[in-house]
């Protein structure tokens, strides 16, 4: 597949976020940020996701199938979790490779990035769920404090950053990332602060933000996916950033052939083949953000 994208050439801004965001980017653990993407560059996605959906169900048998490089990490009538969607279609790495997104990445981790993961989730409520059962979410980290974040210029710092687009709108009942506030930086049982959570639903935190907006976070921060009560499908594309000397996430390093069909100047985000040639950068609270490249 001839691989294409629209920001090879564009700067990314730096710092990427305001003040007030990175301070509640700091205090919570996560950010959104509504309307980071156009109504066009939504609607682009949302079809490369429905056409990758029904490629996988024409298969015959989703779940073990490999389509344009994608595979179904978990499938079930209503919720289907797609892994290495990077390579399926161009839109995708144009989302994977945004520069407002990745600069929003690289401000978290403290440093150039390194595409760790590409995954996307179109599900719908569970139809054979008791919707007066009792609250419970699948909570879980891919890092955890201290061996996965550090502290720079009194910010905190994250080693594993994820963007989280929903690309359909997300209310009350349709379902939208839940967290835990504050879990990010408490070194204490990951059992024992979802208990507290559970305790006091007040410290859980739910995304609801219309179509194109970004949930940004570490993942150190414990999340999980929203509870659907609506009639209303979810769709929501995920990139996930690393420092360059890291390794992508198993399955999910992309092919030779791809990488080589990759613009230049976007190779070492692809593919992290700067390596231990990491360049870091830290901002001070007080920075104002520039403008979008």
């Amino acid at each position: 597949m001839q691989t294409s994208s629209t920001h090879g050439e564009q700067q990314r801004p730096f710092p990427a976020l305001t003040p007030a965001q990175r301070y509640h980017l700091d205090v919570y653990g996560y950010l959104v940020i509504e309307n980071t993407l156009t109504e066009n560059e939504v609607g682009r996605l949302r079809e490369a996701l429905q056409r990758l959906k029904r490629d996988f169900l024409a298969t015959g048998d989703p779940a073990n199938a490999l389509v344009r490089k994608a595979r179904v990490s978990t499938y079930k009538p209503h919720h289907m979790h797609f892994a290495h969607v990077m390579e399926s279609d161009p839109a995708i790495l144009d989302y994977l490779a945004h520069p407002r997104l990745v600069a929003m990445a690289e401000e978290l981790v403290g440093g150039s990035v390194r595409i760790e993961e590409s995954e996307a989730i179109i599900n719908s409520r569970d139809p054979h769920a008791n919707p007066n059962a009792p609250l419970a979410y699948g909570f879980h980290t891919g890092t955890r404090p201290q061996y996965g974040t550090y502290t720079e210029n009194g910010l905190y710092h994250c080693n594993f950053v994820k963007t989280l687009t929903n690309l359909t709108d997300l209310g009350p009942d349709d379902g939208g990332t839940v967290c835990i506030v504050g879990s990010h930086k408490i070194q204490c049982s990951e059992q024992e602060i979802i208990a507290c959570a559970y305790e006091d639903p007040s410290l859980i935190h739910q995304v609801i933000a219309p179509a194109g907006s970004t949930l940004l976070f570490g993942e150190a921060l414990i999340h999980a996916t929203g509870r659907i009560r609506s009639d209303r499908e979810r769709v929501i594309l995920i990139g996930g950033y690393t420092p360059p000397m890291f390794q992508a996430w198993n399955g999910q390093e992309p092919s030779a052939d791809f990488v080589a069909q990759t613009p230049e100047a976007l190779r070492p985000l692809v593919s992290g083949s700067d390596k231990w040639q990491w360049k870091r950068r830290f901002r001070t609270l007080g920075m104002r953000a520039q403008a979008d490249a």
